[in-house]
């Protein structure tokens, strides 16, 4: 049978439509993964590849945050295991030496001792800074001791104040201790002070704990000798000087500085000896001796002397200038020597 040229299109194609439509979807898969292909580096442009160790890095903040409760448990445990620790330590310690003492055994003094810092217009920045470490120290030792005295600090203002600012901000938690603006003669009864200054006519041979001690708070390597004792008698203060030269006797200037009068006090308070509350203060540098081997030893180099057919004058020369300067120039050294010390002997003016 013939057919006509329409009707064998007609047959062919749709024979062929099945095959025909299968691969143009196959081929249409493969542009649509082509273009997502060319697409995706567009897209990832803008973003950094992430290199090994900032790998490590993200791994290890991850790892951080998920011990933190761990962690936070671990530090309570540590915490409760020193606090079992100090309190065993506590209980089996009973070594009265020990730096860290009980405080339970401690018995505060009714003592009152003030530094007067009223002599600020007197010294250099330099000597302010040296007063404030002294007066650091003061504060430390008074916080150990035994015997704790109440603790006072008047006139304070100007450059110490300013200073202590800048350097030691935690001085305003500082405990046990009277900070005040005012002066001392303003807080406690006249006839409760005592001036400690060495050109008082005084010896101080036992401490009041009803009375209230001043000490100098200046440190002018002897430009105002005298200050503090003309201070006192103008103001009818009574004043006394420690009794240093009744038991030492130093090969230097007999210059204390405020933190060493501070402490010579609280070892007489736990110790009621003034030698022992001497030789456990005064620094080494001093030479200091006991006056009865200072004698002595005076003895001895003159009875040498004299065997040896020499005059006994240079020998008491020799000892006399272990405690008098012979000429300005070593009147320099010796000031030089004590630049940090306060600048009376015996007791700060």
């Amino acid at each position: 049978m013939l057919l006509s040229p329409f009707v064998k299109h007609h047959i062919m194609s749709s024979e062929m439509s099945p095959a025909f439509i299968e691969t143009s979807n196959v081929e249409r898969k493969q542009d649509l993964s082509e273009d997502q292909e060319g697409e995706k580096p567009r897209l990832d442009e803008g973003i950094e590849p992430v290199s090994k160790r900032q790998m490590k890095k993200l791994i290890k903040q991850k790892q951080w945050e998920e011990q933190r409760d761990l962690r936070k448990q671990k530090r309570k445990e540590k915490r409760k295991r020193k606090k079992l620790e100090r309190q065993c330590q506590l209980e089996s310690n009973s070594d009265g030496n020990d730096r860290k003492r009980i405080r339970r055994n401690v018995v505060h003094s009714t003592l009152r001792l003030i530094i007067d810092c009223s002599f600020d217009d007197l010294m250099v920045l330099k000597d302010i800074k040296k007063l404030h470490k002294q007066i650091q120290r003061c504060y430390a030792e008074n916080r150990r001791a035994l015997h704790p005295v109440q603790f006072y600090l008047t006139s304070h203002g100007g450059q110490l104040k300013k200073n202590m600012d800048e350097n030691d901000k935690g001085w305003v938690n500082w405990k046990d201790i009277h900070i005040k603006p005012e002066h001392y003669s303003e807080l406690i009864k006249k006839e409760d002070l005592i001036y400690l200054t060495s050109d008082s006519p005084n010896i101080l041979k036992e401490l009041d704990e009803s009375k209230a001690y001043v000490i100098g708070g200046l440190v002018d390597h002897n430009h105002h000798k005298g200050f503090t004792y003309k201070q006192a008698s103008d103001f009818g203060i009574d004043h006394a000087q420690l009794p240093l030269g009744s038991f030492v006797k130093m090969n230097s200037r007999k210059v204390l500085a405020v933190n060493h009068v501070f402490e010579i006090i609280l070892g007489y308070l736990e110790t009621r000896d003034w030698q022992e509350a001497f030789f456990t203060i005064l620094p080494q540098r001093k030479g200091a001796v006991p006056t009865d081997k200072a004698c002595e030893s005076s003895s001895h180099d003159k009875q040498s002397a004299i065997v040896e057919g020499g005059s006994d004058n240079d020998s008491s020369e020799g000892e006399y200038s272990k405690n008098e300067p012979e000429s300005p120039h070593k009147d320099k050294q010796q000031d030089k020597e004590n630049s940090t010390e306060s600048t009376m002997p015996s007791a700060p003016h």
